[in-house]
């Protein structure tokens, strides 16, 4: 089982990129489990038809327990769907909410009860502290990949996930895989994110062009690789999936 984290500043595009790497998997006949990591909880939407799914900690407050069947779904190409939600807003831990829906999941034995090839945790990396490193240091990811344009604040968040990455790595934890770089179309991004990247330590790994392509699909609530599977962009997320499978470089 290939256990992937994927981080990156709020709004980078770390979703996208997590449901379409999703979506591609699945259409190679990967069985795949997604699990948003972020309070707005919409990491899966584009797997779902647009349609949010009741999160962990809802679930929990209103029914006070919950089944698999009340808090993982299937979505395009069967996609195992599940988002942690977060707290009533201004009351309580986003952070802690992440780690209630991990143990709620360890609880119910999801990953021996769907056996997913790969698992995609898709997480807020504007902090990285409690719950949001959860899947670095709890030993949930194999790998880390951080989602970042080449603008300051994105390459920010990327140096400071990047650091967590390799400190708990000293540990036996996530080790990190790399940066995908997603374009903003600004002029010199690209040899910004590679100056950033150098700095880092970090290799990119994948590299996204900005394409009108993404935003249509996602307004017909689908990822590319369902709305247009013979575009340039769903090509490029099964080149990814090859890569996160360890069938080459991308």
């Amino acid at each position: 089982m290939r256990k992937i984290a994927i981080y990156g500043k709020g709004g980078i595009g770390k979703s996208t990129v997590a449901s379409n790497l999703s979506a591609a998997l699945a259409q190679s006949g990967q069985r795949v489990m997604q699990v948003g990591c972020d309070p707005k909880s919409d990491s899966t939407r584009n797997l779902t038809g647009g349609r949010r799914i009741p999160t962990v900690l809802q679930t929990l407050r209103e029914k006070g327990d919950a089944e698999l069947s009340d808090i993982a779904f299937r979505g395009f190409g069967g996609v195992i769907c599940v988002e942690s939600g977060g707290p009533v807003p201004g009351v309580g831990c986003a952070g802690r909410g992440i780690i209630t829906a991990f143990e709620k999941l360890e609880e119910l034995s999801a990953f021996e009860a769907f056996k997913p090839d790969a698992v995609l945790y898709d997480v807020l990396g504007d902090v990285v502290c409690g719950g949001f490193a959860m899947p670095i240091r709890g030993g949930y990811a194999d790998e880390v990949l951080i989602v970042t344009s080449g603008e300051m604040m994105s390459l920010y968040a990327a140096a400071n996930i990047a650091g967590a990455v390799k400190s708990f790595g000293s540990r036996g934890y996530a080790t990190l895989g790399g940066l995908i770089f997603n374009a903003k179309g600004f002029e010199g991004e690209e040899a910004e994110a590679e100056r950033a990247a150098a700095e880092i330590g970090a290799e990119i790994v994948f590299r996204l062009p900005r394409d009108a392509e993404v935003q249509r699909a996602e307004a017909l609530g689908k990822t590319v690789v369902e709305a247009f599977p013979e575009g340039e962009m769903a090509a490029r997320f099964r080149r990814l999936a090859d890569r996160v499978m360890g069938g080459g470089d991308a």
